[in-house]
């Protein structure tokens, strides 16, 4: 949806105050679809995110043959098929906007009988799928993409799998899930080993639909030709959509705010980590468990922050929140050093270059580097026009700066904020954001 001409205008709100709930985890939300309608009988999800990139997927399940109710917004009734049910579609499958989806499917599809297409908007038709793609192919899997590894995937149903032991040499989430999608139709064992732990979306939900699977972080291991048992999943709100009303929260003064309910996977909240060592004030309330992830509520008060060394071993459970933790290191005292990033220069956008040339246009020393930056804190954050790139956390993250700032930012592109987070701009207004 980039290109699409929608922008805000900026500026300094009120404190914030009061209570939130964020939109579901969207991770959970897009896995949730996909299991339930793998599963033998009807699942019920509860808090599935409504937003574009979950949509897709649920669209997709639909077009594949599954039959999925909406009794209510956030609400999802769907009758499985079963892990050898889904039916073939002759129209290409469109992930839209989301990476997860297209890299999630192509493990799911590639152990189907029937031939599928995965497609995806301007900004997908962009991001590398190799790493996936090249280790499906090693279990038999045969996938042909666009020129450079890019979608779309044509994938070849009907193809034996064959459970293997990987090694990752980079640590991903998605390629992991993948890899299990595809090891749930393959003859053997599949294992996966990474070089950091990374998410567990998969394993937890894997295991909450009955499937046998052994995991710890860093490692996993799966047999093929289980099926999944129908069950309820109740989605906990998205972290990643949390981060912007704790660092906002962080930063304007007189601030004191309760986010409810949030996903606290362990695998997930590196930016707690960081911004409690920057001097944030965060506690966690009331802790519990929903869809098999760990929930808490979060309340978070302004507190001045000071510059760090980002610890490395948090980056990978932080990589969607580097957009506004740039903006709480361009509000802290001192400098923070971030480094190991190299991932986020193939997300939606190269959220490197993207922060650190639209910070630099609101005053802020920004020093890059091939894989972080250095952010030079300023106590003058001023007005000025960034680009988002079409990129939602860069949009929402500039929408964030723009409460500390002297002066109005202007923010182009903007639409793609509903891929991740709908209703964002008018739940931050009701808080008190100046943003139109």
């Amino acid at each position: 949806m980039s290109g699409s001409g929608l922008d805000w205008s900026a500026s300094r709100g009120g404190p914030l105050r009061g209570e939130i709930m964020v939109p579901g985890d969207k991770s959970v939300s897009h896995r949730a679809i996909m299991l339930a309608s793998l599963a033998d009988g009807v699942s019920r999800i509860d808090g599935f995110l409504e937003g574009e990139d979950a949509r897709a997927t649920e669209a997709i399940f639909r077009q594949l043959g599954v039959r999925i109710d909406t009794p209510a917004a956030g609400a999802r009734t769907v009758h499985g098929v079963g892990i050898d049910g889904l039916r073939g579609s002759n129209a290409p499958l469109d992930c839209g906007n989301a990476g997860t989806g297209m890299r999630l499917l192509a493990g799911l599809l590639a152990g189907q009988r029937f031939d599928s297409v995965l497609v995806g908007d301007a900004s997908l038709s962009k991001r590398p799928m190799r790493r996936v793609t090249g280790p499906l192919s090693e279990m038999g899997a045969r996938i042909e993409t666009a020129e450079g590894g890019l979608p779309p995937l044509r994938i070849h149903g009907g193809r034996p799998l064959r459970g293997r032991d990987f090694t990752l040499q980079v640590a991903s989430a998605q390629v992991k899930s993948a890899i299990l999608l595809a090891g749930l139709s393959a003859d053997g064992e599949t294992i996966v080993r990474e070089p950091h732990p990374t998410r567990d979306y998969t394993e937890r939900m894997l295991s909450a639909f009955g499937v046998g699977i052994e995991f710890s972080p860093g490692h996993v291991r799966l047999r093929g030709g289980q099926r999944l048992a129908a069950t309820d999943i109740d989605v906990p709100a998205d972290f990643s959509s949390a981060a912007f009303f704790l660092v906002a929260a962080a930063l304007v003064p007189g601030s004191e705010l309760r986010l409810r309910r949030v996903g606290m996977n362990p695998r997930r909240t590196g930016l707690l980590h960081v911004l409690r060592a920057m001097g944030a004030d965060i506690r966690e309330e009331h802790p519990g468990e929903q869809g098999g992830e760990p929930v808490a509520d979060l309340v978070v008060r302004h507190a001045p922050l000071r510059g760090i060394e980002v610890p490395v071993a948090h980056v990978p459970d932080m990589i969607d929140e580097f957009p506004v933790l740039f903006v709480a290191a361009a509000c802290a005292e001192g400098r923070t050093v971030v480094s190991g990033a190299a991932e986020l220069r193939v997300k939606e956008s190269d959220r490197i270059a993207a922060m650190a040339a639209g910070l630099r246009t609101l005053g802020v020393q920004v020093d890059e580097t091939p894989d972080g930056a250095t952010i030079h804190g300023t106590s003058a954050i001023t007005g000025g026009s960034v680009a988002s790139h079409g990129d939602h956390r860069i949009a929402m993250a500039f929408a964030v700066a723009a409460q500390v700032a002297v002066g109005e930012v202007h923010i182009a592109d903007v639409a793609n904020v509903a891929t991740s987070f709908p209703g964002f701009d008018a739940l931050a207004r009701n808080l008190g954001f100046g943003l139109r």
